[in-house]
């Protein structure tokens, strides 16, 4: 059994890959060179993937900085500091993101053979992108058993797996922790410092996992 991952080297990607790595699948970790903001979450993804000891790890290079719009893509627009009941819809949002990264991992799913395409998608503690809710990943599913060869003619769906998409970033740590997943060697920090800033939105959602789940976070931050 193959499972295409998409793997940005956070928490919820890296712990998602476990999770597919634990129910029996070869990996397939895909990754996503965007020209975003910085490059230290890709380069945990790509320490995690040699930490699977996957077989390829795809790295597609793409130019969303083009579009902008969003904190990570555009440097004249800042990175805010976090609030962690977030509702609205920050400027680190990407549009489309997980809409073109899933449309790469759906073609490449169906050029290797693999039945499943894993992402740490999480619709609990986010941070309020649209892209991340079951409704999404629904009607996302709805069009992949519509736009490939595999479903159309070989009558084989390849289907979006979501395990941490009902689950606290608490949930998250433990599950992590329990499945040995390398949580060391992740990157979650929007600014992308040497150190994690410890004040964005991704930083306190992580940082709020790692303290419910009465866990220490393994990397370092600022201050």
């Amino acid at each position: 059994m193959k499972a295409v991952v998409l793997l940005s080297g956070g928490l919820d990607s890296t712990v998602c890959m476990a999770v597919a790595r634990d129910a029996g699948f070869e990996l397939w970790p895909v990754s996503f060179d965007y020209n975003q903001r910085h490059s230290r979450e890709l380069e945990s993804a790509c320490r995690v993937a040699e930490h699977f000891g996957v077989k390829r790890h795809l790295v597609i290079k793409t130019n969303m900085d083009s579009i902008g719009g969003s904190a990570l893509t555009d440097q004249s627009i800042a990175v805010p500091e976090g609030e962690v009941a977030r509702t609205d819809i920050p400027p680190t949002y990407v549009p489309a993101r997980n809409l073109i990264f899933l449309s790469y991992a759906l073609g490449y799913a169906e050029v290797v053979g693999a039945d499943k395409i894993f992402i740490g998608v999480n619709s609990l503690d986010y941070s309020g992108y649209p892209d991340c809710r079951p409704e999404f990943i629904g009607l996302f599913q709805q069009l992949a058993n519509y736009s490939t060869k595999a479903a159309v003619q070989d009558g084989r769906s390849i289907v979006v797996e979501t395990p941490l998409i009902n689950l606290t970033k608490k949930d998250i740590v433990l599950l992590g922790t329990k499945l040995q997943a390398p949580l060391f060697l992740t990157q979650s920090c929007y600014v992308g410092g040497e150190k994690a800033c410890g004040k964005c939105d991704s930083c306190l959602l992580r940082l709020k996992g790692f303290s419910e789940a009465k866990l220490i976070d393994p990397i370092e931050y600022q201050g």
